[in-house]
């Protein structure tokens, strides 16, 4: 069987190596000139624990397993991978409930948190504010993009087709298979597997599909620590987050190369590649605005909204967030840093999907929401995503 997979970040070229283990041929089309240039390239390189998901669901499942096994994947290939876990502060008595929460969430996905009191805590992170926490051991951070491009190598010496530069145009399928029309020409398949990401509904709807959430983008702004406040920090810290919304707060993230990492906030973007308030995509603006549930959530959530752009314009009010987790961190020790851009599919109602979702249909799957913990998924993702196929298939 020939399978065709559209998407070239870290989840396609997983599902394509996946595919190609079980003795599949495959084409990836990416419609960049190379891997792994959107969100795959676009983050932290947090390796997710899988301590904040809803047990019982596909983010729990897939990111505890998958953490381990991109670890495993990063140093069987001698990529720069670290498991120096994490902390996740609780600053004011009042986030208590939510850290209690985080931690049962935790112990039901079988993640290795311990909680700390303060004196505990400073043991990790001896400038951090906090009057409890939670220890994840099992959280690192590894080079995403470097994955990506380890994935892509693999895929080429075992015979796979890899196409950049080719644009989905279109998509028929029939009774004998899936005929896809690219921008470096048209290919016939058996089946096909969209791991497009912040295209992802798009590409269902070329198909004949009728996606339930619309892709929403939500820029993440980031900022380097100056060389002062960097040696303040010496692994992870998180806030504990506000569990209704869909991301982590402003974070502190040490990285493979020693810089550590401020961010993100998250806000709307003006374009599905709107990395800077200038990245201005007029097909992209039209269809949120036209998109009802895009109004919904932002009346759900208009405070935590005003929040993040404050944030986003004012360095001061950024710097204000970060000095929350270690005090003293002032505008003047941030240094701007390359932005990402996250798909959000949010439904009509106005409420994000809360965990991954793959939709089958006749000799096609599709990946329409892969947000964080994707990347760290990812090898969990595919294997997943290769028995879906087996479903699509007809008899």
């Amino acid at each position: 069987m020939h399978i065709v997979i559209v998407g070239g970040g870290i989840v396609g070229l997983a599902v394509a190596r996946a595919l190609r283990a079980d003795g599949h041929g495959v084409t990836v089309c990416e419609k960049e000139p190379a891997w792994a240039m959107h969100q795959s390239g676009h983050n932290s390189g947090v390796i997710h624990s899988g301590l904040y998901y809803r047990p019982g669901g596909l983010k729990a499942r897939l990111c505890v397993a998958g953490a381990a096994s991109l670890v495993a994947f990063a140093r069987e290939r001698g990529l720069p991978v670290e498991t120096g876990g994490k902390l996740v502060v609780a600053v004011h008595d009042r986030e208590l409930p939510a850290l209690a929460e985080l931690a049962r969430r935790g112990v039901a996905n079988g993640v290795p948190v311990r909680r700390l009191d303060a004196a505990q805590a400073r043991d990790y992170e001896p400038e951090v504010r906090c009057v409890a926490a939670l220890r994840v051991t099992s959280s690192g951070i590894v080079d995403y993009a470097a994955v990506c491009r380890a994935l892509a190598a693999e895929l080429a010496r075992d015979g796979a087709q890899l196409r950049l530069g080719a644009e989905v145009l279109a998509v028929h399928a029939d009774g004998g298979g899936v005929q896809v029309q690219t921008r470096a020409g048209d290919l016939r398949a058996d089946a096909l597997v969209n791991c497009a990401g912040l295209h992802s509904d798009r590409i269902a709807r070329l198909a004949g599909l009728a996606p339930k959430a619309q892709i929403v983008p939500f820029r993440g702004e980031y900022f380097e620590l100056g060389p002062h406040a960097t040696a303040r920090v010496r692994g992870l810290i998180y806030p504990v987050p506000d569990l209704a919304l869909p991301w982590l707060g402003v974070h502190l993230t040490r990285g493979i190369d020693g810089r550590v990492h401020a961010g993100p906030n998250a806000v709307l973007a003006v374009g599905r590649e709107g990395y800077r308030w200038r990245d201005i995509c007029a097909r992209d603006l039209g269809e949120m605005l036209g998109y009802r549930g895009l109004w919904r959530l932002a009346r759900r959530h208009a405070r935590t909204g005003v929040v993040e752009l404050a944030r986003s314009i004012s360095r001061r009010a950024f710097a204000a967030a970060v000095s929350r987790l270690i005090p003293g961190i002032t505008a003047a020790d941030l240094v701007r840093a390359p932005a990402g851009v996250r798909a959000l599919a949010v439904g009509a109602d106005g409420t994000p999907l809360d965990d991954f979702v793959v939709q089958v249909v006749p000799r096609q799957v599709h990946v329409l929401n892969a947000p964080s913990p994707a990347a760290t998924s990812a090898l969990e993702i595919a294997r997943y995503v290769a028995g879906r196929l087996i479903e699509a298939m007809p008899e």
